[in-house]
């Protein structure tokens, strides 16, 4: 992939931030409570959250092959912080294109300011995957929507400032189109938020949000009414195939690690560097790592160009973190009895990229997905050919 020199002057202000600011706190941070806001403003001060949205929210305007550079930077240092980097493009751009100019400026200008978080609103207990299949309920009163019911397995669950949130509008039996899409703020009354005690991403947070009866503005509608999972739901291409950056990044960061420890660490008089059994396996997740990441930005490469990449979104957001998390295992592995230390971060790395092997959707939804863009594709050549 080759930048132009505005993507290559915001990649170097992104890489110097994330390397000074960022990469040697990656483990302590783990234990805060929460993300950092004064860290958030620094960022969006520096223009690196939601640089794909348009200028007069105070984003560069720029492609998502740019965001996916910046976000591969971040999650390159710290994977976690990358997470702004990731909500800030997908909402940003969610809220763009569906919501009335007035709400999009101002929640999308808090956005890349660093002044808001948006989390996404749309697993609930009964099922993650199935999300046509929705119960929070949102009830037509007058000028506003009355939502009841419970969202879980949330991002920046008890952090976020609002949340994009899919909610029945219209009859069980009607699936997908009885499906409505809301921009909620969430310091109001009748919000409650837990959090989970995960296993990785702490300083994130996820758990479940319970709405009783809460009100929210017909304006704050996002789309048309029962309309809003088949509007709303196309932004998540994009967000799939940043996630794969971040799994990318992660990775690379161990990888480069690795290769460094083979060349300092001597056994039997040579450079672990020098032994196949030790520099083949970290060359083959080179290779692997490399083939994840070009295909990562062939996608964003398509979207820019306004071109189907459903099919190579989904690819990459089963294969990216499955790579990664074998390449870190074996880049802990890697380090032998030092690795098998809380001391280096590759076991933190493991456990927040294991994560996103769940999260945004599982590999056997993605290879359904893959599937189902090629058979129909096929059967729709089929039907023109046979008029």
């Amino acid at each position: 992939m080759i930048l132009n020199d505005d993507q290559i002057a915001l990649r170097d202000v992104a890489r110097r931030f994330a390397r000074e600011k960022l990469r040697p706190y990656y483990q302590k941070r783990e234990s805060e409570p929460g993300i950092d806001r004064a860290l958030f403003r620094e960022m969006g001060s520096l223009g690196l959250i939601g640089v794909d949205l348009p200028q007069e929210y105070g984003g560069l305007g720029e492609s998502g092959v740019t965001a996916g550079v910046i976000i591969e930077e971040i999650a390159y240092a710290d994977f976690n912080v990358s997470y702004l980097q990731l909500l800030g493009s997908l909402m940003g751009a969610i809220i763009h294109a569906n919501a009335s100019p007035e709400l999009a400026r101002t929640w999308c200008s808090r956005i890349v300011a660093g002044e808001a978080i948006v989390a996404l609103g749309l697993t609930e207990p009964r099922g993650g995957s199935d999300a046509a299949n929705l119960q929070l309920k949102a009830r037509r009163d007058g000028d506003e929507y009355i939502l009841s019911g419970e969202k879980t397995s949330i991002t920046f669950s008890d952090q976020a400032d609002a949340i994009v949130l899919f909610a029945r509008t219209g009859k069980p039996e009607d699936g997908a189109r009885g499906i409505s899409a809301f921009l909620v703020d969430l310091n109001q009354k009748g919000v409650q938020r837990t959090r989970f005690n995960d296993l990785g991403s702490k300083i994130i947070g996820r758990g479940s949000v319970f709405f009783d009866d809460v009100r929210v503005p017909v304006a704050n509608r996002l789309g048309e009414e029962g309309k809003g999972f088949t509007q709303v739901m196309q932004g998540f291409d994009f967000s799939r195939v940043l996630i794969a950056l971040q799994c990318v990044a992660a990775a690379q960061a161990s990888i480069d690690e690795a290769w460094e420890y083979t060349k300092e660490r001597h056994a039997m008089g040579a450079p672990l560097a020098q032994y196949q059994g030790v520099s083949f396996p970290l060359v083959e997740f080179e290779t692997q790592i490399a083939a994840c990441r070009q295909l990562c930005y062939h996608a964003l490469a398509l979207r820019d160009a306004g071109m189907p990449h459903t099919a190579e979104a989904a690819m990459v957001k089963w294969m990216g973190p499955k790579t990664a998390f074998d390449a870190i295992h074996q880049c802990l592995l890697t380090f032998g009895h030092y690795g098998w230390s809380m001391d280096l971060p590759h076991q933190q790395r493991l456990r927040d990229v294991m994560g996103l092997e769940i999260g945004d959707g599982t590999a056997q939804i993605m290879k359904l997905i893959v599937a189902r863009e090629r058979v129909g594709r096929a059967a729709v050549q089929y039907a023109k050919e046979n008029k």
